[in-house]
């Protein structure tokens, strides 16, 4: 799994949403992140195919509703993400939300099938808190790969990336630059200023130093090109420390339905 993709979430203009797939795939991305309620599987699918890139070079990831965790309603919305996407199979299939219509038992199972029909390669699980991904990796014999969550060095989730790292689950992080909130963090000014890069380079750097992978969410050139840029930037260790220790916390996404 590349360690820096490109998300799709609010990208619902069709023509912008496929040319940012296009766009970032060209550039250099290799993992596309959507779902089945963002409504823009068909417009990733169209960009995946416009790029000049081969599908199985491609790391696509998407995730069933809460709507759509029923045993056949997993089965028969993936077939349809598919359809809409354009590929016969996905990297990585996530559950969204352990909400609405989630069974750990029935729903895992319905995701274990899945693998075996070849339909993903891959089970994740988005916004578990620690007990639930360590019911869901007891549940699921094909496995949980990835835990997809909120997380930059607003939300840093200390006590989930130690169960995550016990459990052998990957952490993918969701709104990696806190919707815009990494430019007014005095401390991670600083250090953008000390290196001449931005601040969204500096959160997914500090996030890449922590094995993390990061999806940020970019629809011009300019901003799908700025965050590829972090590749390039090595935080040292001071840099490290004084992210780490940013006591201020401010989670941005917070549905009703939430399980914290």
């Amino acid at each position: 799994m590349p360690m820096l993709g490109l998300g799709t979430w609010e990208n619902t203009d069709p023509d912008e949403c496929t040319n940012a797939v296009k766009t970032a795939l060209e550039m250099g991305y290799r993992h596309i992140d959507t779902a089945q309620i963002y409504g823009n599987e068909a417009e990733v699918g169209a960009g995946i195919a416009a790029a000049d890139v081969d599908r199985e070079d491609i790391f696509l990831a998407t995730k069933v509703w809460i709507n759509e965790l029923s045993h056949d309603d997993v089965i028969e919305s993936t077939e349809e993400s598919l359809d809409k996407l354009g590929v016969d199979y996905v990297d990585l299939l996530y559950v969204h939300w352990p909400a609405r219509e989630y069974d750990a038992e029935e729903t895992l199972d319905a995701f274990d099938t899945l693998v075996e029909k070849g339909l993903t390669k891959r089970i994740g699980v988005s916004n578990f808190e620690p007990e639930q991904v360590r019911d869901a990796v007891e549940r699921s014999e094909a496995g949980i790969f990835a835990n997809q969550i909120e997380l930059h060095p607003l939300l840093q989730q200390d006590e989930l990336r130690d169960v995550c790292a016990e459990e052998g689950v990957e952490i993918v992080a969701y709104s990696p630059l806190a919707r815009g909130k990494v430019f007014d963090v005095d401390v991670l000014s600083d250090i953008a200023e000390k290196h001449g890069v931005s601040e969204p380079q500096v959160s997914l750097a500090w996030l890449r130093e922590n094995g993390i992978t990061a999806i940020p969410k970019a629809t011009s050139e300019a901003h799908i090109s700025d965050n590829w840029a972090s590749l390039s930037l090595e935080l040292d260790e001071e840099d490290i420390e004084a992210i780490d220790a940013i006591e201020q916390v401010d989670r941005r996404v917070d549905p009703d339905f939430a399980p914290w």
